[in-house]
Parts: structure tokens; sequence; C-alpha cells
């Protein structure tokens, strides 16, 4: 299922989270990504929350990213997260960050599998989760 979802969510960069040289450590950018993938699937209707309580998690398999200019202290960055695709267990996830003029920071990609909580084994989407995204499915 090829999906058009985006949210854009607003990061601050902290000083604690920047080095010697006054940049954004890179480490640091993983975590940007997970908050806007978690707050683009509260958005959707379906939290990481409700996900565990129905027995459901959501381990990234797969990221890659390509750091384009650096972040500074106190810059407020735009963390736009695109849902792309859903298929079978999988879900991929697209990112980009620009800073508060525009400037490209980041792009990234991450894919996550449906997990069974208790056996720890690929599943398929929720039913519920399928209902949710199934508005923004395109077809291709």
């Amino acid at each position: 299922m090829h999906i058009v979802f985006e949210h854009t969510t607003k990061i601050r960069v902290r000083y604690g989270e920047t080095d010697q040289m006054g940049y954004c450590y890179y480490g640091n950018y993983a975590q940007y990504f997970e908050v806007g993938r978690v707050e683009a699937m509260r958005e959707l209707g379906m939290s990481y929350k409700s996900l565990e309580e129905m027995g459901v998690m959501l381990p990234v398999s797969e990221y890659q990213v390509k750091y384009k200019s650096p972040a500074y202290y106190d810059d407020e960055l735009l963390v736009r997260t695109k849902i792309v695709l859903v298929k079978g267990a999988r879900i991929y996830f697209e990112y980009e960050i620009e800073n508060e003029s525009g400037k490209r920071v980041a792009d990234a990609s991450t894919l996550l599998v449906f997990v069974n909580k208790e056996t720890m084994s690929p599943m398929p989407a929720p039913t519920v989760f399928l209902e949710k995204i199934k508005p923004f499915e395109v077809q291709s």
C-alpha cells in the first residue's frame, strides 16, 4: 500500500546536543527522526503506546541518513516525516530536516517492522492501523 501521509514537527537544538564546534552532534538525528515518527503516528491517530497495548512493537530494521548541512545550538528544526509504504509487516518512513531559514540539514529513511510483543515475530500491520492509513493510500 503506497501512502502519502506527511507530518511536520519542530525541534530546537539544545546546548547539550552540540559538540565543541557548536554543531549538533550527528548521533542526535536518530532521536529527532524518532520524535517525528512518533508524532506522525500520533497525528494519524495511532500512538506507539496504543500499539504496545495491543501487543505490537515497532522496532527499526533499517536506518539511512544523509547529512547536508550542520544544525547549530538553538536552531529550530522542522522535521518533516512521511509514511510512504506499508507492505505486510513493514512500514517505510522518509524524513527531511530543515533549519529556520529553510536550508536542508538532513534526509533520512527508516524501515520498521510490526512485531508481536510476545513472540517477537514479524506480523502484518494491525487492521486498526490499516484503517487509519487507508485514506492516504495512493494507487501506483
